[in-house]
């Protein structure tokens, strides 16, 4: 029987703890759902993350929300001297992120802990580039985060963000949320046993800034030279800051 999706006051943004306990029930079959979900595009859309942040060879990157650990290994792999540190609240999740770096050969050079995207536990101007992907909309408070990531970037480093977005053409628009409103929670129930929040992932997308507000709000958290591409027909959005 597939069970019943939870109304949307059921998970929320604001409630990071019933977040990090709906991630940490996924992390089994997270990197299969996604890749299910979004036709193995998830890693293109990775790459084009790792090159946008222009990660030096020896240079410092912070992957925040790194979930597994998959765009952590992929600036890893791009970077084979620098030093990558991805972090994650959800402990169920990142503790999963060593093996998958260990399996690639990166391990000596890709760290991860479990920490408060709101709450950064490291100094100032401490990396050359800080990334994050399919995670900002999970945040309980989207300024401050920004500000934390802007605060701990080096003069010239670079915030990246990818992250889902509503389609603007309207026909394809409708399309998306057909499928993400109806199939998506329907995969998450038969593959990960979890349509509550297979649920909770389109209407974290309905909640979220559109782009252009969305670079808005980097600007206001002290970023500059802020940018936007779409990506997937317009259902993903790559934003980059610079530090001031």
């Amino acid at each position: 029987m597939i069970p019943e999706p939870a109304p949307a006051a059921a998970i929320s943004p604001a409630r990071p703890p019933t977040v990090a306990r709906m991630f940490g029930r996924i992390a089994p079959r997270y990197d299969l759902l996604n890749t299910l979900m979004t036709f193995g595009l998830d890693a293109g859309w990775r790459r084009r993350a790792v090159a946008a942040a222009a990660l030096r060879p020896d240079g410092r990157a912070l992957d925040v929300g790194t979930g597994t650990g998959a765009l952590a290994l992929a600036l890893a792999r791009a970077a084979p001297r620098a030093q990558v540190i991805g972090v994650d609240f959800a402990p169920a999740m990142v503790v999963r992120a060593p093996a998958r770096v260990a399996r690639a050969g990166v391990a000596a050079h890709a760290w991860f802990a479990q920490a408060d995207a709101l709450r950064l536990p490291f100094p100032d101007a401490s990396f050359d580039c800080v990334t994050s992907a399919f995670v900002m909309r999970n945040v309980a408070d989207l300024g401050q985060a920004f500000r934390e990531q802007a605060r701990v970037l080096r003069p010239g480093g670079r915030v990246v963000c990818v992250e889902l977005t509503r389609p603007r053409q309207p026909v394809f628009r409708h399309l998306f949320a057909w499928y993400f409103h109806r199939w998506v929670p329907l995969l998450g129930a038969v593959v990960a046993g979890d349509a509550a929040a297979y649920t909770y992932l389109p209407e974290s997308v309905d909640r979220f800034p559109a782009p252009s507000a969305l670079t808005d709000v980097m600007r206001e958290a002290g970023l500059r030279a802020v940018r936007h591409e779409l990506l997937g027909l317009g259902t993903v959005s790559l934003h980059v800051g610079h530090a001031r």
